[in-house]
């Protein structure tokens, strides 16, 4: 994923502080620290998480500024390293699905990410509890109308630059664009304002997997401690904000999220490639006897965006053998 992200994006010579040695913490200390992790998580009235690059790289994404990070690599003249398995066949890992059940038990109540890989919204995160604020490459939107595409396929490409692909709605049809920012290009909106407004309510907000470096989004975790709130740090690297933080933990995500969830009594669940849809049944009543039966199916990120693995729906009425099949 990375490797085709960071290739598009335009050269810049300040990327930030690369090539972090990892640090980890003892055994010892760190269960003592998931442990805390999972009473604040327990206690918390309006829990936030903010994610990075580091919650993917166990799904066969490289990072940015590890050892071996994208960034890391290009600063020191090597050759790039080879992700495990194409892009769009990464699956989402053990801490996407934790935060899934998360949310799904009402103790997660938004998701801010920098990641572009849409592994959060494969998992399960509702649309609109999730903020992705550098974009998304499985994702294309209507500069016109503002519906959102999401793709089984990555987008070609990225700068918000228009792609090959027009507005399915036919009083619309315009040139749709891709999402993912590059260097230059400002947060949008449409996921910046629910995250400030977000970030403010919040008691606590978790920060996993990111290194903190990325301005304006690397601030966003502090403003909750302006409300009173505590922000905690699950990170391989030091981060410039762990001075700010009530708990830092320097353990791989994964294993700290799995020690949460067990401390929690909560079981993670398996992710499952579902393609999520909503179905709306209305009638129209006739003058006659018979009733008119309307059947929408549609994507639940909109009722305009394309269904990519359904090829056809069939209605029958069993107990009903003289009622037709409808497909």
């Amino acid at each position: 994923m990375s490797l085709g992200y960071a290739q598009k994006l335009s050269y810049r010579e300040d990327v930030g502080t690369v090539g972090m040695s990892e640090v980890f913490d003892p055994p010892h200390i760190l269960q003592g620290k998931i442990q805390e992790l999972a009473m604040i998580i327990h206690k918390s009235k309006h829990l936030v998480v903010f994610t990075g690059a580091g919650i993917s790289t166990a799904c066969g994404i490289p990072d940015f500024r590890g050892p071996k990070g994208i960034w890391t690599l290009q600063r020191e003249g090597k050759r790039l390293p080879d992700a495990s398995l194409p892009f769009h066949r990464a699956m989402p890992s053990l801490t996407h699905m934790a935060l899934v059940e998360l949310e799904r038990s009402g103790i997660l109540k938004f998701v801010i990410s920098q990641n572009v890989d849409s592994l959060h919204l494969r998992s399960g995160i509702p649309r609109e509890k999730l903020a992705e604020l550098h974009g998304n490459s499985f994702k294309e939107f209507c500069p016109s109308c503002g519906t959102e595409y999401v793709r089984d396929f990555e987008v070609e490409t990225i700068g918000m630059k228009e792609t090959a692909r027009r507005c399915s709605d036919l009083k619309c049809r315009a040139k749709l664009k891709d999402s993912v920012l590059d260097w230059e290009d400002a947060l949008q909106e449409k996921d910046m304002i629910p995250a400030e407004e977000q970030c403010k309510v919040a008691d606590v907000i978790l920060c996993l997997g990111t290194s903190l470096q990325i301005t304006p989004a690397c601030n966003l975790p502090l403003r909750c401690i302006r409300g009173g709130g505590r922000v905690v740090i699950v990170n391989l690297q030091q981060t410039p904000k762990d001075k700010k933080a009530s708990l830092v933990i320097n353990g791989r995500v994964d294993m700290v999220m799995a020690g949460v969830m067990q401390y929690l009594n909560m079981k993670i669940p398996p992710y499952v490639h579902i393609d999520l849809i909503q179905l709306s049944l209305a009638q129209k009543p006739r003058k006659n006897k018979y009733v008119k039966w309307a059947l929408r199916i549609g994507s639940v990120h909109g009722q305009k965006v394309i269904l990519p693995y359904v090829e056809s729906v069939e209605v029958s009425f069993p107990e009903r053998p003289d009622l037709k099949v409808a497909i």
